[in-house]
């Protein structure tokens, strides 16, 4: 039996694991960028889920501008450790010392996605008319709102219908096309590690 048999549902372990939890980190960066609600049950759930890991780096890391930077700071390492465990399952273990390179080209991904599924999501929400008092409702529009709201006063609504999303949603898919290339390249990652 091939030795990829096991490795592969050890890699997608390691990835959704390590992802779910670097997810959470960037979440509770934006969340705060975005001066989302922190009472808002969702914004609890995170903060409770990366409070323990964040208070002592909060020591080490101050803020800027008043940004909590040891939520990203943690995130980068967390990914750093994720790539460096798939690199030394998947044989790549001469590369293994870039995987903290690799983990900003990686951070950069996820912030990009995190910005494209919340909008789609606020999308097809906005189709069915939900409850603006839906925690997840109002976190959405929160947290996309800076990236919104200029397009929409670039670009506002004809005959109804507000065609800013899409105007967002294709930039955000172009800086995704520019920026991870170069950063890519720059970090050395191998073709085949799945950031």
């Amino acid at each position: 039996m091939d030795t990829s048999y096991f490795i592969n549902p050890i890699v997608f372990l390691v990835k959704t694991l390590f992802g779910i939890y670097t997810t959470l980190l960037v979440l509770r960066f934006l969340l705060q960028w975005a001066r989302a609600d922190f009472h808002n049950p969702i914004s609890q759930f995170v903060v409770k889920l990366t409070g323990p890991v964040l208070q002592p780096v909060r020591r080490i890391v101050p803020s800027i501008k008043g940004m909590d930077t040891s939520s990203l700071v943690v995130a980068w390492v967390v990914k750093s450790i994720e790539l460096l465990v798939i690199a030394l399952l998947l044989g790549a273990s001469s590369l293994a010392w870039l995987a903290p390179l690799w983990a900003i080209p990686a951070l950069v991904k996820l912030v990009l996605n995190l910005f494209l599924f919340a909008i789609l999501i606020r999308v097809i929400l906005s189709w069915v008319n939900p409850d603006p008092y839906n925690p997840a409702v109002s976190l959405l529009g929160r947290l996309t709102d800076p990236l919104m709201l200029p397009a929409q006063r670039l670009l506002p609504p004809i005959g109804g219908l507000d065609l800013s999303p899409m105007v967002v949603m294709i930039v955000l898919v172009l800086l995704q096309m520019l920026l991870l290339p170069p950063l890519l390249a720059l970090s050395m990652a191998p073709a085949g590690l799945m950031l």
